[in-house]
This record gives C-alpha cells, structure tokens and sequence, in this order.
C-alpha cells in the first residue's frame, strides 16, 4: 500500500501540479495585469496602515497566521533533502516557483477576501470553500475542498510535524520521543482551546521571532564563513542548469533533478495554490478596505518563507557540506550536523528549539484552518471542535511515535486533490481577480487610496455575502 500511494503521490507532484501550479501563476500575472509585481511595494502600506475592524484580525495578524502555516518543519528538514536530491541548484529553482507563485497567492487570497462572511459571532470567515459557494455557486465543490482540507490539515500534517520534533529533541538532548510528544500536544491543547483570537496575537509575536531567530543563525555562519559564500553562490547557479555535469554528460538528468526538487520543495513551502493560506487571508478587516489589499499582503509571505527562512537554511547546508550516508539520510539530522560542523555542539540544541516552534506554531494554524472550513460545512458545535482538538492531540502523539510513511504519502495525495480543486476554483474565477486587481490600478492611478465599491460590479455584488462590505461592516 505505501509503494502504492508513493507512486501516485510521485505522479501527481512529478508532473501534473508542477505545471498546473506554474500555469495558473503564470495565467493569474497576466489577469491582473502583473499588479501584484508593479505594486508589490503597497504590501507596506496597507500593513502600516492596517487597524483592527469589527469582526476581524489586522492585516498583520492575518500576514503572520498564515506565516505560521507555512514555516513548518519542512523549511528545515524539506530543504535539506531538496539539496541532497537535486543540487544546490534546486534553491534556484525554489526562488523562480516562488516568484511565479506569488500571482497565484494574491489572486486566491483577494478572492477570500472578496467572497469573506460573517459567522454566527460576527466575526469574518472565508477561504477557497466560501468562493467556491459564492462565486462559482458550487457549494458540492467547497463541501469537497474543505474535507480534504480537514484529513491533511486537521490530522496527517500534524504527525508529520511532531515526527520531526521528537527525533531533533531526541538527537540533541536525548529525550524520549514520548515525553516530547506530550509536550507538544499539552501546549498546543492550551493555545487553541483559547480560539483565533488567542492564536493570533500569539502568532503575531512567536512568528517573527523564531524567523528571526534562524535566520540570524544563518547570517552568523555565514559572515563566520564568509570566503565560501562565494562559491555556495556559484554552485546555486551551475547546479541550477546542469553546467557542473555538463563535461559528463549527466547534464540534462542534473537540470531536470534541481527543477523538479526545487519546485515540489517550493510549493510545499509557501503553499501558493494550494488554498491553505486563503483561510487566514479571510480573516482580516482592516484598512484599507480593498480586496487587493490583502493579496498584497499575503504575498509578502511567499517572500518571506522561500527567499529568506528557506534560502537562510541552504546557506548553511551548503557552506557545511555534510555528505549523507544511510545513518544520516534525515533533513532534520543533516542540518542539525551542520549546524555543529559550523558552530560547535551548541547548535544541535538550537535547530531542535527552532524546529519545536516551527512545528507548533504550525500545528496550531492546521487547527484554525481545519476548524475554519467546520464552519463552512455547519459542524462547528462545541462538541465537533473539542474532537477535532483531540484528534489534533492523537496524532501527535501517533506521530512522536512511529514513522508512518504511509501517512506521508497519504497527505502527500490528499493535497494535491486539494490544490487541484482550488486552482480550479481560482481559474474559473479569474476574470473576478481581473476585475479587481484592474479596480485596485485605476485608482492607484489616480492616487487615490484603493476602497472597494461593490456597486461598480453588479454581477459580483450579487455574489457577496450581505453586509460583507457594507460600510457599517467595519470593513
């Protein structure tokens, strides 16, 4: 059954959502007129400016919730073995997906925005399962979105986390995996028994210290080794084409090795296309009260992760040059035996305290995404969020235990499923992103600050949840 799933699993990312990912980002540039490139400096703005309204988190809150999602583990452990797979090439190939996704990221995190409602409490929710209800009127297809995001999110990324935990703490401390686990679970049951808004203003001071944190590590090592930076740049951009294999005639296996690892270690990563972060983007109500607005702000985040958390992490992988054997064949290990060949012993402790709060702060998004789409699908009863708090604290416990590749593999193929049905969600409604993004323009053209009339667009106000962008919303 496992070689099963890897082999569908290797299909689905090997091919098809490499290119659909790249399509659609390449398609959304177009739509919106390469707005989010030409005004990419607005994210500034519209963060600065950005004030808690009625019913919603500030822009800045909602940037670092889906940070907190996207810095997991695997900005680590998944680099690491991006690298080994595919060369010091494959960052590279990590920065042109990132970039190419970023159109895809504003335009799924300006439709949450747009397509955004009020739940029983007043306060706002949306994702790819509300634009999915509302835009395209296909309630059958967010009901199907919103389970798969609730088995990979609400349950099979969070073993995945907590493995990885447990056997850091475990390499540099000597900890059982048992008690790591029983940490993990019992902080985590604190902090999202307390709801959003408690995560939230956790996440808004936890996320940028851990990132800073790493990547202050990385720019430690790499001033203390600086005469090889030069040369980790030059092997980043041979590696990239192949030009180090060319003599051997290996060339176009090592391009096509870098690409494919490159862009799967991308995607996963910054999540754009995949309908994860639109669930946090749904969230805000602040100033200014555009829908392009957080578009701009959400990508800043794919800016963040790949460029800066994920490149600070192969700077130190390449300028170690540890060389895996069977015992070591782990992302977690390999960067942790990297950090000490650079700093000494110490470092082994500080990858697994920064993995712990990647992996926490992680799992805890899983859960307000996971019981985000309980709502979209009126299961959010008290009763239906303590058992989804309790599954969440199961598979932890489940993953600091075993090592289910059989559950990789699943959320492997689950995910995907996901990211197909949002894409196809996003490229049905991209003449909606057009409009908006073009609505955005022309009043930036005007040099006015962008707001949003839905009176303008009578075909999309038809489609908006009442009262969403109502002035006495607070939006």
């Amino acid at each position: 059954m496992p070689e099963f799933f890897s082999f569908i699993s290797e299909i689905l990312w090997g091919s098809l959502m490499l290119y659909l990912l790249l399509a659609a980002g390449i398609w959304f540039a177009f739509q919106s007129k390469f707005v989010p490139f030409r005004l990419f400096g607005d994210f500034y703005h519209n963060l600065k400016n950005s004030r808690a309204q009625s019913g919603g988190l500030t822009s800045y809150q909602a940037l670092f919730l889906s940070l907190a999602g996207r810095m997991g583990s695997g900005n680590i452990a998944g680099v690491a073995l991006a690298i080994l797979a595919g060369g010091p090439g494959a960052l590279f190939w990590m920065w042109v997906c990132a970039f190419i996704g970023m159109a895809t990221c504003f335009a799924e995190a300006t439709l949450a925005q747009l397509y955004k409602e009020r739940d029983t409490h007043q306060r706002f929710r949306g994702g790819p399962a509300w634009y999915m209800a509302r835009g395209l009127g296909m309630r059958w297809m967010g009901v199907l979105f919103s389970v798969f995001l609730l088995v990979v999110y609400g349950l099979l990324f969070n073993t995945i986390q907590a493995n990885a935990v447990v056997h850091a703490v475990r390499y540099a401390w000597d900890i059982p995996e048992t008690w790591t686990g029983m940490l993990l679970a019992g902080l985590l049951l604190l902090l999202i028994s307390g709801g959003l808004r408690r995560i939230a203003r956790f996440m808004q001071y936890a996320v940028p210290v851990v990132a800073i944190a790493w990547v202050a590590m990385s720019i430690g090592v790499g001033v203390a080794h600086f005469s090889q930076v030069p040369g980790a740049i030059i092997a980043i951009i041979k590696g990239a084409f192949g030009w180090q294999e060319a003599a051997a005639g290996t060339m176009g296996y090592t391009l096509s090795q870098a690409l494919t690892s490159g862009f799967q270690r991308s995607m996963y990563s910054n999540e754009a296309g995949m309908g994860s972060t639109p669930n946090a983007a749904a969230a805000a109500a602040s100033s200014p009260p555009h829908p392009a607005a957080q578009g701009f702000v959400q990508i800043i985040g794919v800016v963040i992760d790949t460029f800066i958390v994920c490149s600070a992490s192969a700077l130190v992988l390449l300028l170690a040059n540890i060389t895996p054997t069977e015992n070591n064949f782990n992302g977690i290990q390999i960067m942790q035996q990297s950090i000490v060949a650079l700093t000494g012993p110490w470092g082994s402790g500080y990858v697994a305290a920064i993995i712990f709060m990647f992996a926490f702060n992680s799992i805890a998004i899983n859960y307000v995404y996971a019981q985000n789409n309980l709502v979209f699908l009126r299961l959010n009863s008290r009763r239906n969020r303590w058992l989804l708090r309790i599954g969440i604290v199961l598979m932890i416990m489940v993953g600091s235990q075993l090592r289910l590749t059989m559950f990789w593999y699943t959320a492997d193929v689950i995910m995907a499923f996901m990211a197909i049905t949002n894409l196809t969600a996003i490229l049905l409604l991209s003449p909606v992103v057009n409009v908006v993004a073009s609505d955005y323009l022309r009043q930036r053209k005007l040099g006015l600050t962008p707001v949003f009339d839905p009176k303008r667009y009578p075909d999309i106000e038809r489609q908006l949840a009442p009262g969403a962008w109502d002035e006495r919303s607070g939006v």
